[in-house]
């Protein structure tokens, strides 16, 4: 039997995707804590979840499997003035 293969890119693309999940569950965790003491200790792991998908995405940019474009300065100044409001 074959087995499959995955390239790293493909590794790296299942471990931000799962963190983006993991991240998105403890936010609304975060959202539903109860107590101040719960709330806070999800928080932090939270902050280190969010910083584990951040490596992650700078890994895979900077192996240009991630792009994303440069902002227009025009379309972000147009945007934080139409929320300023």
């Amino acid at each position: 039997m074959v087995q499959p293969s995955f390239s790293d890119k493909d590794r790296i693309t299942d471990a931000l995707n799962s963190q983006k999940y993991i991240t998105d569950h403890y936010n609304n965790f975060a959202n539903e804590a109860a107590s101040p003491e719960l709330r806070g200790t999800v928080m932090q792991i939270l902050t280190e979840e969010h910083d584990i998908q951040f490596d992650l995405f700078q890994e895979m940019s900077s192996r240009g499997w991630y792009p994303t474009e440069v902002a227009d300065a025009q379309k972000v100044t147009e945007a934080r003035n139409k929320y300023q409001q």
